[in-house]
């Protein structure tokens, strides 16, 4: 798989920019007395939309929290609970697709490259993938960390339904965007479900 052409320069400088400011409408979010009660709302949110777009024995690919991410781990624990495999990212070297592993209750993590954690169990191919973001706008346009990580694994895995998570507060009226961003179909915060993308279907 040959490497997208680098994005303009007014692009990447845009994209750092609101990366900055994301950073800081998370920190302002993890201090106020309202940080819980979202939390709770986004986890519900999630497990409702992922009940009705999983189906029996398919594969959820989730994510292991890190700093300021919302914790999903509950929801990981009802769905697994429910018949679902669960299987969390294992990040590679850059320029290479997420690797999805094995999640079971009780399973011992492994520590990953930029802080991450990921299970020590066997490669799986998601069905649905929870996609983290930093910010997003209705169109389904997200920022990311930068990695380009999801990206190329949602480049490299077609089939697989993509369902994109985060709170109200990292919505932004225009991501700025490159030639190879593509929209996700849906979007789950604590106050919604968005339809985005071909006509909000998850694919």
């Amino acid at each position: 798989m040959t490497s997208p052409s680098p994005e303009s320069w007014p692009v990447t400088q845009a994209k750092q920019a609101l990366r900055r400011e994301m950073a800081h409408r998370r920190q302002a979010f993890v201090a106020s007395p309202h940080h819980d009660m979202i939390e709770d709302g986004l986890r519900h949110r999630m497990a409702h939309v992922l009940r009705r777009t999983a189906r029996p024995g398919e594969c959820l690919a989730m994510v292991w929290p890190l700093a300021g991410e919302c914790d999903l781990r509950p929801v990981m624990h009802a769905l697994h609970a429910d018949g679902l495999s669960i299987a969390l990212p294992e990040t590679p070297p850059r320029g290479h697709p997420l690797v999805f592993r094995l999640w079971q209750p009780g399973c011992s993590m492994q520590s990953g490259r930029y802080g991450t954690s990921h299970p020590d169990g066997p490669v799986m191919r998601p069905d649905v993938i929870c996609v983290p973001l930093l910010a997003f706008d209705r169109r389904g346009m997200r920022l990311g960390y930068g990695g380009g990580y999801y990206d190329r694994t949602l480049a490299s895995l077609p089939g697989a339904r993509q369902v994109g998570f985060g709170h109200s507060f990292q919505e932004v009226t225009c991501i700025p965007t490159g030639l190879y961003d593509v929209a996700l179909p849906a979007i789950v915060t604590e106050r919604e479900w968005i339809r985005c993308g071909m006509n909000g279907r998850i694919r």
